[in-house]
Formats: C-alpha cells, structure tokens, sequence
C-alpha cells in the first residue's frame, strides 16, 4: 500500500493489493502522484481496466497512453492535485447516465417485495454470474443463427444512414464498455508485437513452401477410388459406411509408401511427415462423400453449435473459463532440461498448459489415456482466471507450435467449416504455463507477450554461416559447452517435411579438410510400424503362425521335440527380421545444420501438447453424451459408465486424431527415450477371453470388490 499515492488509495484494501501483487503482474508498473496513473516499466504493451479493481478507469500500457500528462508547474493542474476524479471519455460518460437513468426507472418501479430477490442477486459469486452470463450469450447467439435468414430489415431500411450509423457506434461502444466481458485491453504496442510475431514466425513456413517449385504427387488406385466414390454417392446407409474390407483389396500399400518417400521436399529417408487427412499408409478416411458429412470420426461432434468469436486484443474474461491442465503420473513428463525463460532476472520453468474454454466443464469425469504402456490421467482444475495475455496472443502461439513445429493438422477444434458457415472462434484456447515458484508458496506466471517475445528472440540460425569457420575453431570444452545447451531444443527448417526435429547430439567433424561442412545434427527416432518389422507381410505371417503354434502346445497333453523345434525355428526366423537394418524400428538419423533455425522450445512443450487432443475430444464427447440426456430427457448419474456403453470395444483412446500424426510428432519433437510400463496394461481393461483365461478366473476366491 505504501506504492500508491493517497489519491489512488480510496478504494483499494489490502486484498486487492495482495490479489495484484501475485495475480496481476503490478510489478510491471509505476505509479505517479501527478496522475494516480501508471505507466509500463518493462514495456509490456497491455493496459488493465481497473474499474473492477478499485484503482480508476484505466491503467496505462505506456506514457502516451496515460492522459492529462501536463507538467507540474503548469496552471493546468493535474486531476489529483485539484482533489478530483481523472476525466473520461465521452462516451464512458454517456454510457454511465445511461445506465444511472435506467437503475432510476427501474428503482422508482421496483415494489418492496423484490427488495429481498435483488440483494440476493447482488451477493451472487462472480462464477455465477458468468455462467449466466454465458448461458444468456449462448442463447442470443444460437437465435441469432436459426433466424438470421427469416429476420425483416424494414424497421432498419425506414431509418435514415444518418440515425443508423450514430446508434451503431454507440452500441459497439457499450459493447467494449462492458464491466465483466474483459479486464485486459491491447494496445497498439502490443498490436505491432503481435504484428512482428506473424511475420517473422506465423507465416515463415508458409512463405517457405511458397517459395518451393510446387509438385504433383503420382496417383495411386486409391485416388482412382476415392474420386469415383466422391462422384456417385451412395444411396443406402450401409454402403456410405467405413468399409475397410473392400478398399483394402485395391489399396496399394507399397505404392503409396514409395510416394511419400519420393517427396522432394523429405527431410530424410528415415524422417516420416504429416500430411493433411493421410496416414502414412494412405489416406485417414476412406468412406463416401455421403458419409464423411456425419460421425465424430469425422470431427463433427452432435450437439455443437458455432461459437462467437473472441474479441482478438481482450482476454474476454467474461465468456471464458480457465482451466489448469495436469497429467499424472508424471513420468515422461519432467525432464532434466526443462524449457526456461529468463525475464527481471527470475527463471520461468515450464510446468504445462492453461485451457481456456468457452463453456463450463462440469460433471465431466477425469481423462483416462494409455501412453507409454503407462495409464495417465489428465486432469483439468478450475481456477481464477489470469489477465495477463490476449486472444490473439493466444493463438498466435497456438498456430506456431501445432501447425508450424508438430503439424497436427487433422487436429480440428472448429468442427466442419463450410463455404456458407459464418467465422467462429475455436472452442478451447491454450496458453504455456512458464511459472516462478514465491517465498509464500505461491506462483507466478508468465505474461503472454513475455513469451512471444522470447520465442522471437530465440529464432536465429543454429549455426550462422558468417561464424561457422570460427565456431571451428572453438576449443573441445567452449564446444561442448554449446552442444549441451542444443541438446534436447526444437530446430526447425522452414518448407522441409517435416519441418522440425530434435537435436540429440551436434557434431562438428570434418571429414574433408579443404572443404568446410557445417555441423551435424544426430536424431535417434522411431520407424513407422508400417516401414518396420511389424508392417512387414512376410512378417505378419511368420509372427500368426508361430503365435498359433505356440497355442496348441501349450494346450495339448503331450509335446513331441519335432514340435519343440518347430516352434524354436519360427521364433529365429522371426528374430533374424527384427535384426534386419532395413527392419528395425529405431534409426539414427545425420543432418547437416544449415538451414535450421532456433525455436527455443524443448521437448517437454511437445510432450504436454500432445496430450491436448486427447483432454479436447474427451471433453467434447462428453458434451455429446450432455446434448443426449436433452435429447432423451433423462440424466445418467455415472458418467464414466455412460461412456463405456456409448464406446466400442474395439476403440482405444490413444490420440484423439490422426494417430500417425501423434506418433510422428512423438518421435520426431518428443522425449528421446520414454520410460515404458508394463505392456498387460493395455489388457486389463479389455474383454476377457479364452478358455485359459477362463480357467484361471474361475479357479479364484470370490471377493467382495473384485
């Protein structure tokens, strides 16, 4: 308290103090005794309406924004030294009278009986009221898409553009002005921060892909099949279905493995890519066009409505509900070299994501996921909403690392967009969690911009050409020095497939000495299993054979050696496959380091992203099961029950997308060596079957809670 002048004060008590300090970053501001204004010390580009805080109706991003900045000695005294309330604008003042008149009527109006019903609407919580908010806003939005196209203009073409105009202004003053909907508005440094952001990073690999010689992939029988399929849609429900067994007949595996590999943008041979809507064996989807229009498979969830978008420069703190997102046990999780961002000499360690969502997640059951051969839970923990980003901030970060660094681009938070379908906003926002721990036992989170910043820092090259010749020259320790530091970072080559990896080690021998080569960049990854071992035919074969064998002997009474040695040859066959070179699932993988750039991010970031669309399409599904108890007008008490009888056997939550893509963005950006659990992991929760398995259930004790 002792920060503030006197006259900034009146109204503000020693929580709110506390609540800033360690919530809202004031220790990026000052404050003046000749304006009871503050301005930003570290330019963080970001003014907080503090009209909900007690503290005045704004707070300055910077010196120009901060009005009746006049000099002391002036005859025009500031609004502190006269003892008054700072001047506003004139539209905040009209909007004020507006709504004293409005409480004025409805007072006069108000009978003594609904004097109770106010004041217990006035102690509602804040969470409450947002959620009433949002409910209010939800309806308005969907009326207005349902009876957008039946709605009679007359009323409005009567008027004249005079009057028209005026009102509309006012409204979308109103609109901005409104106390709840946001606490933090951008302002044009923060809008040319964002600006500098999308030029050098949003749209880099972009630019570079534009700037490649295009290339026309030769087509395969599966192509020939989907245009036909596309061209004659299907008439009956039964044949626009997955149908997996015809398709398989004329799908071409090797042809279309062989075409990906003669890409010329490839990285390398042993590096696999995404492409939008293909796995690595082919295309994701092989139904009709007729059946591609239904389907969560097809990322069209039932019950989902088109959101409204956020506005861009607010954090919309009104219509959005944070959530933090922690995953336990967190094995694979933690690593020994964490992403840290350095800011006001404190280091910022990366602990995970905030989720934002545009609806409450409630009575939704916790995520359960399989990974690693270890069973994760994902939990998402409702907390106070943070004011220290922006939207756009927000997927500005978004698009860099899921787009640009992993490439999950089946990964749809949107829903189907068609030609006629008005813009709407993505149905969860996400924002790093880059935190300091506080003496208090607190923590404090970064700022988005702070992190925008740094990730702009960090994009320089990984070797620069003009220091190659002296970075050389660097002595053994001065090396080792930098190739630790590179070790476990995100490097990215802008236009290559794909386009980022992870530096493992980084080596500079040189093998010619008259010519000089750059370093090395060495990347330990995994092989498709459609490319290893376990894709091979001969493989499958040999492996089906010996897995039947193996079970009638250990069901029949007696074995014969001629059996015994059956078996023993199969099983070296097979180990002679795994050995192979070409077989072998884990590869090494040498590339030259030029044309790689920094991004400062490591792989404990991609480790938690990857967990996010397994959280959104658990959550959206959930949602699905809610828009069904409206439908049927009954509500299941166990969720996680419902969900187990709405879910096929045969369905695994192991990705929540394309499961190709997850797993080349794993190996690719991920741990490099994962720890792993014990594979029965996957057949505990499984349909039980067998007459072995049988035996030895029924051979148990009966228990209470089996």
């Amino acid at each position: 308290m002792g920060l503030l002048p006197k006259g900034a004060r009146k109204g503000i008590t020693e929580e709110m103090v506390f609540d800033i300090e360690h919530i809202f970053y004031v220790k990026d501001v000052t404050y003046t005794d000749r304006t009871s204004r503050c301005k930003a010390v570290h330019g963080t580009g970001i003014i907080v309406t503090g009209e909900a805080r007690g503290i005045g109706p704004w707070i300055g991003g910077s010196e120009a924004d901060v009005p009746d900045r006049r000099r002391q000695d002036s005859r025009y005294r500031s609004d502190y030294d006269r003892g008054r309330t700072p001047s506003r604008h004139r539209s905040y003042e009209r909007s004020r009278e507006r709504e004293r008149e409005r409480h004025r009527h409805r007072d006069s109006r108000r009978s003594p009986s609904l004097e109770r019903s106010y004041k217990k609407e006035y102690k509602r919580s804040g969470r409450e009221k947002k959620r009433a908010r949002w409910e209010e806003e939800k309806d308005r939005w969907s009326d207005n898409q349902s009876s957008g196209k039946e709605k009679n203009y007359t009323s409005i073409k009567e008027k004249e553009p005079e009057e028209v105009l005026p009102d509309k202004n006012e409204e979308e003053e109103e609109e901005l002005l409104k106390p709840g909907d946001s606490t933090v508005v951008g302002t044009s440094r923060l809008r040319d921060l964002y600006d500098k952001f999308e030029e050098e990073l949003g749209s880099r690999q972009e630019k570079a892909k534009a700037a490649r010689p295009p290339w026309e992939p030769p087509k395969t029988k599966l192509d020939e099949d989907l245009e036909s399929s596309s061209e004659s849609e299907c008439e009956s429900d039964e044949d626009s279905t997955c149908s997996s067994s015809s398709d398989s007949e004329v799908f071409d595996v090797i042809a279309e493995i062989k075409r990906k590999k003669a890409h010329p943008d490839r990285l390398h041979d042993e590096l696999w890519y995404n492409d939008p809507g293909q796995m690595n064996d082919g295309p994701l989807c092989k139904c009709s066009a007729k059946a591609r229009r239904t389907g969560i498979r097809h990322s069209i969830y039932p019950g989902e409505e088109a959101i409204k978008p956020c506005r861009p420069m607010t954090n919309n703190a009104g219509r959005l509900f944070h959530y933090r997102i922690t995953v336990s046990p967190p094995t694979n999780f933690l690593t020994d070299r964490p992403t840290v961002i350095e800011y006001d000499d404190h280091e910022y360690i990366f602990e995970g994501f905030s989720m934002f969502a545009h609806a409450p997640l409630t009575n939704i059951p916790l995520c359960k996921v399989i990974r690693f051969n270890i069973d994760y839970t994902i939990h998402f923990i409702e907390e106070m909403m943070p004011e220290n980003f922006c939207v756009k901030g927000l997927e500005l970060f978004s698009l860099f690392l899921f787009r640009d660094i992993l490439e999950l681009y089946d990964w749809n938070l949107k829903g189907p967009l068609f030609e006629d379908s008005p813009p709407c906003c993505p149905r969860f926002h996400f924002m790093p969690r880059f935190v300091r721990f506080l003496p208090d036992g607190g923590k404090e989170v970064l700022s988005m911009h702070q992190i925008l910043l740094y990730l702009l820092r960090c994009s320089k090259a990984l070797v620069p050409e003009e220091e190659i010749a002296n970075m050389l020259q660097w002595e053994e320790l001065e090396w080792q020095k930098y190739a630790e530091e590179c070790k476990g970072m995100i490097v990215t080559n802008p236009g290559t497939k794909p386009s980022s990896v992870r530096i493992d080690q980084l080596d500079r021998e040189q093998f010619n000495p008259d010519v000089i080569t750059f370093p090395i960049i060495v990347h330990f990854g995994i092989r498709p299993a459609q490319l290893s071992y376990a894709g091979d035919p001969q493989y499958q074969k040999l492996w089906k054979s010996y897995v039947k064998l193996r079970h009638l002997l250990a069901n029949s009474p007696k074995v014969k050696q001629t059996d015994k040695q059956k078996l023993a040859q199969r099983e070296e066959a097979l180990q002679k496959i795994r050995q192979k070179n070409t077989m072998r699932r884990e590869v090494t993988v040498e590339l030259s380091s030029q044309g790689f750039w920094k991004t400062g991010i490591r792989s404990d970031v991609c480790q938690h992203a990857m967990m996010l669309p397994v959280l959104t399409h658990h959550i959206r599904y959930h949602q699905c099961l809610m828009h069904l108890d409206k439908l049927i007008g009954y509500t299941f008490q166990d969720r996680c029950l419902l969900q187990l009888a709405m879910t096929h056997p045969s369905h695994h939550l192991n990705f929540g997308m394309n499961p190709d893509h997850a797993r080349n963005s794993l190996s690719n950006c991920g741990i490099r060596q994962p720890k792993y659990g014990d594979r029965k992991v996957h057949h505990m929760h499984m349909r039980k079957k067998g007459i072995n398995t049988l035996i030895n259930i029924m051979s148990r004790l009966g228990q209470d809670d089996p």
